[in-house]
């Protein structure tokens, strides 16, 4: 859908604030949530945050805005030089992008972003959120990379198929329908 390089960014920056917020509130809220009620004896989770301080992230504890900068920063730089390019490679080699249909290639797109970025990022994830405060140990870190992996690609290719993209491809649409009306027209 993209045509140039600055559309590129673009949607790769619609995605990331998209996919950043929902990665964090899934990880704070669905996946750890109760755990960190029961531990800080709150009856929410911000209240729970806030009693122990923030977030744990990279041996202390930051506030909840700076793990969605961190992690949008992260995300960004991760889908630009390798999620974008090589998801394109891959969905191009089992598919010809002329003759199949746009909704096919474009889900072939993004089952490989999906199945690039969930285990980088999470690889990234499992050394931010390890519990440096135990001592580091490789096959701990392996173990959170691997848990964090089984948590979070079904719900990354279930959120990416059915929400986030299309969601972005229709905030895409809106803000370069010029540019994709010219293109229709010729």
């Amino acid at each position: 859908m993209p045509r140039n390089q600055f559309q590129r960014m673009i949607f790769a920056l619609i995605t990331v604030i998209i996919t950043v917020h929902a990665y964090v509130f899934y990880s704070l809220y669905v996946v750890n949530g109760s755990i960190l009620m029961e531990i800080n004896q709150a009856s929410g989770v911000i209240e729970a945050i806030n009693k122990q301080g923030g977030v744990y992230m990279c041996g202390r504890y930051v506030p909840i805005w700076a793990v969605v900068l961190l992690e949008f920063v992260l995300a960004y730089l991760l889908e630009n030089i390798m999620g974008s390019p090589a998801s394109f490679k891959l969905a191009c080699r089992v598919f010809d992008p002329k003759t199949t249909h746009p909704v096919l290639f474009e889900s072939a797109i993004i089952c490989a972003t999906v199945g690039l970025m969930c285990p980088a990022m999470s690889f990234i994830a499992a050394f931010l959120y390890y519990p440096y405060y135990a001592g580091f140990d490789t096959v701990t870190l392996l173990a959170n990379f691997l848990k964090l992996v089984c948590y979070n690609f079904p719900f990354a290719f279930f959120t990416q198929l059915f929400f986030i993209q299309p969601l972005v491809r229709t905030i895409f649409k809106f803000l370069f329908r010029k540019d994709i009306a010219k293109r229709q027209a010729a």
